[in-house]
């Protein structure tokens, strides 16, 4: 049962940052100290965090809660019927912008916020190494 009310719960929701969040400010810091530069708040399709327009590769860091990393994401433990609609609506509209962008030519990188968290600075280098093999990611979704 959840100790909020329903007004608290939803001020508590309404702080969640759909982006800028501390996974995303830390990898855009190790591109940028690695010599990278990129952009942010592109308007493409899913509107990824990171975007490299020459590249044409588009970077997303998916929160583990909100997108359901299986290791790390857990099930609230109210309303539990609607985490389990939402989480698979994330999901499919992850698979649905990635296919989306691949369809204009853009290549996808999807990370899991843990992997920023615990791999920076191996995450920042496959990405540099992405941008210099511009035939290599087609889609890749960092694993554990």
């Amino acid at each position: 049962m959840d100790i909020l009310t329903p007004e608290q719960r939803r001020l508590c929701m309404q702080r969640n940052k759909g982006w800028g969040t501390s996974p995303e400010v830390r990898l855009r810091s190790a591109l940028w100290r690695l010599g990278l530069r990129f952009r942010i708040g592109h308007k493409l399709a899913g509107t990824p965090d990171i975007v490299f327009p020459s590249a044409r590769l588009a970077v997303f860091v998916d929160g583990c809660f909100w997108h359901g990393c299986r290791w790390h994401s857990h099930m609230p433990k109210s309303n539990t019927a609607y985490w389990k609609k939402k989480f698979q609506r994330n999901r499919n509209r992850d698979a649905r912008v990635s296919r989306t962008l691949k369809r204009q030519g853009w290549r996808v990188l999807r990370v899991w916020e843990h992997n920023v968290v615990r791999e920076l600075d191996v995450l920042a280098k496959l990405i540099k190494k992405a941008l210099s093999n511009r035939r290599g990611i087609s889609r890749l979704r960092v694993v554990r």
